[in-house]
């Protein structure tokens, strides 16, 4: 199974609109972050975690030709704005896209994309089957997920555990029961959006001392603000187990 990371940056992307600091400036490409996304292949299934607002340009970049999923973790803008370019893919496919959400996330699908879920289908608007998941394992094809629940802040955001693979993003708090399901994973992914306290999200520090707890053999930071510094320079004080990730990196699993 394959995984690419579509974007890895936090809600504004980086660089950021009408910044002009260090990281909105560099020349290093690593420092430039669509918003946080990934692309999963395998068992004869590609599968997006999360559509938002640079859907359309992760698609073309990436090169992906054929969708059978979108699987969402929670509602915000940047994880949901993108649901109208799936579009491209009813019209190529000749069908409706799979949609996995739980229902409060759903609620929110049909209060943005209202036009989506109207009696009268207006031609050309995207097509999907919604896909109701909570805390229980799912399937999609031959891939099981299994749902992790965690805080971002008072919002309940859902991870997901693929083999031992964990993809988790908007993290601030984490049961020690949510904890147990993601023990094992040999590569986790997990937010560290600043070095500065965030009532929503992890810091660095925090992120690195649950990748120490949950002792993957490797961890991966995403949803990263440009307040976090230069790519090059966090990676240097990272830990042997921890890599900030990229838009682009590719990962077996």
């Amino acid at each position: 199974m394959r995984i690419t990371f579509l974007g890895t940056g936090t809600s504004q992307g980086v660089p950021v609109i009408a910044c002009n600091c260090e990281v909105c400036t560099s020349a290093d490409l690593r420092d430039n972050r669509l918003r946080t996304s990934i692309l999963i292949e395998g068992e004869g299934r590609v599968i997006v975690i999360d559509s938002g607002p640079d859907f359309r340009s992760q698609m073309l970049r990436a090169g992906v030709q054929h969708l059978d999923a979108i699987v969402f973790t929670h509602e915000h803008k940047d994880h949901i704005a993108g649901l109208d370019d799936i579009r491209a893919f009813n019209y190529k496919q000749k069908g409706p896209i799979d949609v996995y959400a739980d229902l409060r996330v759903q609620a929110a699908l049909k209060r943005e994309f209202s036009y989506i879920f109207e009696e009268f289908k207006y031609p050309g608007i995207p097509q999907l089957n919604l896909h109701t998941i909570g805390l229980d394992p799912f399937n999609i094809g031959k891939i099981n997920f299994m749902p992790i629940e965690v805080l971002h802040y008072m919002l309940p955001v859902l991870g997901f555990r693929i083999k031992d693979f964990t993809y988790i993003t908007d993290a601030k708090t984490v049961s020690d029961k949510e904890k147990g399901k993601i023990k094992g994973s040999k590569i986790l992914v997990i937010n560290a959006l600043q070095k500065q306290s965030h009532i929503s999200h992890f810091t660095l520090d925090e992120a690195i001392a649950f990748a120490e707890e949950m002792g993957a053999e490797k961890t991966y930071l995403t949803h990263i603000s440009h307040r976090l510094g230069k790519h090059g320079d966090i990676s240097k004080l990272l830990p042997s187990y921890v890599e900030l990730a990229y838009d682009g990196l590719k990962l077996t699993v």
